[in-house]
């Protein structure tokens, strides 16, 4: 009798530990599939970011445009966003634009945003030049490209050799030889086109 009621005993104990076990991994479940992704200082846990860019092109009236895109395409996805909102002709150049900021080691949003304070995203350029940033443009005449694939590859190349290496880094700094002559409203501008970009407000 006495073997019998250990037999049991064993029996309810191990039932029980198994129904536990089934409720844990149950419950387990769900919590990985409605929390598994949740944010961390604006990353998933899945390696993901979310990423809010959009307006509505009508009225100026902010969209919510949400697209779920790895942290490594973050970046060129804001440059070809940035442009399209603003109908810049510099859009079919976004992959290239990022690339560049990549190939010369500076920040992928300094060509699109002294773009945006030089000549309004290339909508205001001299005609014919290629030439977004108002660099080489003086008295004694126009630097002009035939194309803007050669005037953004000649841009990256001047904004690293001219300035980045040379420690000037923040916009304040830039201006103080791209623009010497402005009352800092220059570097305010690039700071704002840089803050939308980074921040997915347009």
């Amino acid at each position: 009798m006495e073997n019998f009621f250990k037999k049991t005993k064993t029996f309810f104990v191990l039932s029980t530990l198994l129904v536990l076990g089934i409720f844990v991994g149950f419950g387990e479940l769900i919590y990985l599939k409605n929390y598994g992704k949740e944010l961390v200082l604006g990353v998933q846990r899945d390696n993901s970011i979310n990423l809010m860019i959009g307006s509505d092109s009508s009225g100026g009236k902010e969209i919510d445009v949400t697209q779920n895109i790895s942290s490594d395409d973050a970046r060129p996805l804001i440059i070809r966003k940035y442009l399209e909102k603003y109908k810049s002709p510099l859009v079919p150049y976004s992959d290239l634009i990022f690339q560049l900021s990549q190939d010369y080691g500076f920040e992928y949003y300094w060509i699109v945003a002294i773009a945006q304070q030089e000549s309004n995203l290339c909508k205001k350029i001299p005609e014919g030049s290629h030439n977004c940033w108002g660099y080489g443009i003086h008295k004694r005449g126009t630097l002009s490209f035939d194309s803007y694939e050669l005037s953004l590859k000649s841009y990256a190349e001047y904004l690293k050799r001219e300035y980045f290496d040379k420690g000037l880094n923040t916009p304040e700094l830039i201006m103080s030889k791209y623009c010497p002559s402005s009352n800092g409203s220059w570097a305010k501008g690039v700071w704002q086109f840089i803050n939308e970009m980074e921040e997915g407000r347009f």
